[in-house]
């Protein structure tokens, strides 16, 4: 494990590098110049553990962009916010979302002690209320996605058969072009469905959930709450035993939305764990198996079983931190610290060898994306905590080295 101060100077240097005087990091100077919403919630959650008043800063920004009706876009540009306006048919804001990971951050500045204003947690709720409540679900009750760029895993392979002839890059990307003209958007112009694209993704579905979460136990709104633990409820049922992963809600339910990605392995994180024991000790012992996701530099973004695996293409297969980060959070929710340390040092290693880049082969850390990416400052926060967790060997007298899942 690198040592953590180390870990922690670098992420600084990295966010400090990516500010900008509109109130964000860019998450990459050159290959991401604006504002994307998950990326600045990670960032603030790396502010906040580094100290920064950023973190409110940041956070504030990426939601000061939201709709009346609580929707709130996954780019900003503030900094010129007449560009892309013929892209996405409106100016300073795209007009699709992104995983809601503001609820996560307004959590964490709280719990470190950051005063973050109400109307800042009142944005954060009436976002995630937007997506309980005004967008379309799917026929098991999940909400639907509106453009695979919502789910933030845009390339990944579980779109593969809404391109046409099959996964060819070109071809994917005229897709995703041509699936902006069909979404449907309210008065507002908030995007609420989009019939070429209707698809419950477990991933997405589990972030929600999560976030809603993390917000009612600051606030109690049993609106939300009730709502989010309906959503859960709902995300359990596409748990496939055969795959050992949840499965996400399409038209063809034998088709490409059943490819065994990381992403789906979220669920994790929100699921009731005395009725899905044997389902969470599935997804730890495959997060650690190398015939599964397991390598040296953190989980396979996919299943190495799977044809479409690649570990140096996007969304194909590399390692991730930002999912890395989300899948610690859920093995420690079960008590399964052997496995959580086992994924932050990992990450750590990863972050630190490929120069704190946007993803990562798994197994050999080198890169084809953006390099240095803000997010991978969530290096920091795990660096931070590694102290308190078993070494590789797992040998720790005071933790859990079992994948028994502790209710």
């Amino acid at each position: 494990m690198h040592d953590a101060a180390l870990v922690r100077e670098r992420a600084r240097a990295v966010l400090l590098a990516h500010w900008v005087s509109a109130g964000y990091a860019v998450p990459n100077p050159t290959t991401y110049p604006w504002q994307w919403l998950w990326d600045s919630c990670f960032h603030a959650v790396c502010w906040a553990d580094l100290g920064d008043d950023r973190a409110l800063v940041e956070l504030q920004t990426a939601l000061s962009v939201q709709s009346e009706d609580g929707f709130v876009p996954h780019m900003n540009y503030v900094r010129q916010p007449t560009a892309s306006v013929d892209y996405w048919g409106r100016a300073g804001a795209s007009c699709i979302t992104q995983p809601p990971m503001y609820g996560h951050a307004v959590s964490e500045l709280i719990r470190r002690d950051i005063d973050v204003p109400e109307e800042t947690v009142a944005r954060a709720e009436r976002g995630l209320e937007f997506l309980l409540f005004k967008r379309q679900r799917c026929p098991s009750g999940l909400i639907a996605l509106c453009h695979p760029w919502e789910s933030g895993a845009d390339n990944s392979p579980r779109w593969d058969d809404w391109c046409p002839g099959g996964f060819v890059l070109a071809r994917w990307r005229k897709t995703k072009q041509q699936l902006l003209g069909s979404i449907v958007s309210n008065d507002q112009g908030s995007a609420v469905s989009n019939p070429d694209f209707a698809v419950g993704s477990v991933g997405f579905n589990a972030l929600v959930v999560f976030n809603a979460r993390e917000l009612v136990g600051k606030t109690g709104n049993p609106h939300l709450s009730k709502a989010a633990e309906e959503l859960a409820e709902c995300l359990a049922s596409r748990w496939d035993a055969s795959l050992r992963t949840w499965v996400d809600d399409a038209a063809d339910q034998a088709g490409s939305v059943r490819a065994r990605t990381v992403d789906s392995l979220l669920a994790m994180l929100v699921v009731d764990a005395h009725n899905n024991s044997a389902a969470i000790c599935a997804v730890a012992e495959d997060l650690a198996d190398p015939a599964a996701y397991g390598a040296t530099y953190g989980p396979t973004g996919v299943h190495r079983a799977e044809p479409t695996y690649d570990p140096n293409t996007y969304w194909r297969g590399p390692a991730w931190p930002q999912l890395n980060y989300l899948l610690w959070l859920g093995l420690l929710r079960h008590g399964l610290t052997q496995v959580a340390a086992q994924i932050a040092r990992c990450t750590v290693q990863g972050a630190m060898q490929s120069g704190f880049g946007e993803y990562w082969n798994p197994d050999d850390a080198s890169t084809t994306g953006a390099v240095p990416q803000s997010w991978t400052a969530l290096a920091a926060v795990l660096a931070n905590t590694g102290a308190d967790l078993p070494d590789s060997s797992g040998n720790s007298a005071d933790q859990d080295n079992s994948v028994d899942v502790q209710g």
